[in-house]
């Protein structure tokens, strides 16, 4: 007798022709930290065209899976091939750039002609330099026709709001960091992309010019990213990694979401099943003799078989996130007047704003515009340069910022949470020791003993959150919550935060979480002008690009009216013959006028021939204004025609 599982089923929507080429194949590999085992017998292919998500749980190696396929990292066994002569570009999650040359040295990091050339005209153009030197550069740049590469260069830096291309790297903020690498990776227009979390640190503008840049039907790309809507927007399968088993779902985010949910029916009804045989098998094991024959020892194999089938966990566990929030009072926090600037950059001007009991508030605006400032400057870490921000007596603030904890490199994961409190109140009226605490933000035992300096990026988040919440805030502030965490904590921290009693400001691009959380936005216009917006996120979003394709529709409206004119503004052959009449009557008027001032001069003693030249004067220099506007209409429709 014997018992088997059915595969996992391949979900797929129906599917358009064959792509042409299979770019690379992942066959069996495997990677191991010490004892530490982060994924087994992988395989998998990617396609020409193809763009593939792989979506896990922080901790389960999807970073490190990425740079064993862009040759950063060697998988213990396994190999991994892609098709020869492609130009693979890669993308690392952390981007750390310590070195001081400027921003276009880095972004053309090599020693080829065109790079030189490109460099080297840009740091004389930045300079204002002229004469032989510059003439020399641009002489250059055009032997090697390198002003469309160029021109590529600074549209790609402009695009993610790098617009200094002499500034040096190491003074970029680590989002501008990852904008430069990002930039970086795409100038070569790689063949295949590889992307660890490429919206981290992007706004929305810039996060909508990357998806219609990675929508292209020529680009094949493998990425893990925590942007769901990116997910919808961007990819055509999702990979999903669980229990050590890949699962592929041949569709967007939406399809994933959905069918993932049809395969843990199967899934949970499959081991139902087993459980139920295995109950009847127990009940023949327990019965039979000692001594048994051939074919019952065959079906006692087979019932150690079932037995571990059946009892498979697949329950890796949820977030699982509780705080006693205290009484919050009328008076949360309240800016009056706010008003900060640095230099010439105004982040807010003369701001007033009360936060009330039970808002939940985003604050969206473009990078670089001073949102996180704006939320130092409300939680009282940074002082403003007039007003004033009141907090309320009964407020308990809690803040989750983008730079995360500041960890010592031998500080194990149960020591952070020990070094706050040894047990942390609960809801009604529980306490939780720092170790159930942690497991409940699904650090193992195994887990809280490992140094905080080995975690990944998004366990790092989680165990940020940890210590953030475990000081039970009403008022909680969240800057870049999303970055670096997996899926299923952005769903259980959404939840949570959705049925939470107390008040929330966020600043986040992430448009499914705003969308989900906040009830009012305060929308950073530039120039310290901060507007509020009584809608949703997207709403927001349709209402500037309607409002951006407008001013688009209205500038090229006024382009063909241009072209219009100037192709109806010729002039006429009567028009012609009036313009050269013109061009000789002005002169001898001109000359005219001089006359009879003089006249007047010399005969200022004689009261009424000063008059009579006066008159004569007025009707000279009235016909010199008529005259000289119908010679600049006529000569400006002549250029245009």
């Amino acid at each position: 007798m014997t018992f088997a599982v059915p595969p996992p089923p391949t979900f797929a929507p129906p599917q358009p022709a064959a792509r042409l080429m299979n770019c690379l194949s992942v066959e069996r590999i495997s990677k191991r930290y010490g004892p530490r085992l982060l994924f087994e017998d992988i395989s998998f292919g990617l396609e020409k065209g193809q763009k593939t998500a792989i979506v896990a749980r922080n901790g389960t190696g999807k970073s490190t899976l990425l740079k064993c396929i862009a040759g950063i990292e060697s998988p213990d066994q396994g190999t991994i091939t892609f098709n020869k002569g492609l130009r693979v570009g890669y993308l690392d999650q952390n981007v750390h750039m310590a070195g001081s040359r400027s921003l276009v040295d880095e972004m053309l990091d090599r020693n080829d002609p065109v790079s030189n050339a490109i460099r080297a005209y840009e740091h004389l153009a930045a300079k204002h330099t002229e004469g032989d030197a510059l003439n020399a550069a641009i002489v250059r740049m055009t032997e090697l026709d390198a002003w469309d590469h160029e021109a590529r260069i600074k549209r790609l830096l402009f695009q993610f709001g790098l617009r200094d291309l002499e500034q040096p790297v190491n003074t970029l903020s680590g989002g501008q960091q990852k904008r430069l690498a990002m930039a970086k990776v795409l100038i070569d227009m790689p063949d295949v992309l590889i992307l660890d979390e490429p919206t981290n640190h992007l706004d929305l503008a810039m996060i909508e010019q990357l998806e219609a840049e990675l929508s292209a039907p020529n680009v094949t790309l493998l990425l893990v990213t925590h942007d769901r809507w990116f997910l919808d927007n961007v990819c055509d399968e999702i990979i999903e990694l669980e229990f050590g088993v890949f699962t592929r779902f041949k569709g967007n985010y939406s399809w994933y979401v959905e069918k993932k949910a049809e395969l843990e029916e199967v899934r949970n009804a499959t081991q139902q099943h087993l459980r139920g045989l295995m109950r009847s098998e127990l009940e023949w094991v327990r019965k039979m003799p000692r001594a048994r024959g051939t074919k019952s020892k065959s079906r006692l194999q087979a019932f150690d078989t079932l037995k571990e089938l059946a009892g498979r966990d697949f329950d890796h566990g949820q977030v699982s996130i509780d705080i006693k929030s205290t009484r919050l009072g009328g008076k949360v926090i309240e800016a009056r007047n706010l008003t900060k600037s640095f230099g010439d950059r105004k982040i807010v001007a003369h701001f007033n704003y009360s936060l009330k009991a039970g808002d939940r508030i985003g604050i969206v605006g473009p990078n670089g515009i001073g949102k996180s400032t704006f939320v130092q400057l409300l939680t009282k870490q940074l002082e403003p340069d007039a007003g004033k921000v009141t907090i309320g007596d009964t407020v308990v603030l809690g803040y989750f910022g983008q730079q995360g904890l500041q960890l010592k490199e031998d500080l194990r994961v149960i020591e952070v949470v020990r070094a706050i409190a040894e047990e942390i109140p609960m809801s009604k009226g529980r306490t939780l020791s720092a170790s159930q605490l942690l497991e409940r933000f699904l650090f193992d035992k195994e887990q809280q003993y490992q140094y905080a300096s080995t975690l990944s990026g998004g366990e790092r988040r989680r165990l940020h959150l940890c210590t953030v919440l475990m000081a039970n805030p009403n008022v909680l502030v969240l800057d870049e919550p999303t970055n670096d965490l997996d899926i299923p904590t952005l769903n259980a921290l959404e939840d949570f935060l959705a049925d939470l009693g107390i008040c929330l400001l966020i600043v986040s691009h992430d448009r499914f979480f705003m969308d989900k959380l906040c009830t009012k936005l305060l929308v950073f216009e530039g120039d310290g002008v901060v507007k509020e917006w009584v809608h949703t996120y997207t709403e927001l979003r349709e209402m500037q690009k309607a409002r951006e394709q407008n001013e688009v529709k209205e500038v090229k409206a006024v382009k063909e009216v241009r072209k219009e004119q100037a192709a109806t503004n010729k002039l006429t052959y009567g028009e012609r013959l009036e313009l050269k009449k013109i061009d000789k009557e002005l002169p001898a008027l001109e000359k005219k006028k001089e006359e009879l001032l003089a006249e007047m001069a010399a005969k200022a003693a004689d009261h009424h021939a000063v008059m009579e030249l006066s008159i004569k004067l007025e009707k000279v220099t009235s016909e010199l204004e008529r005259m000289g506007d119908r010679w600049l209409l006529l000569s400006e429709k002549e250029e245009a025609g």
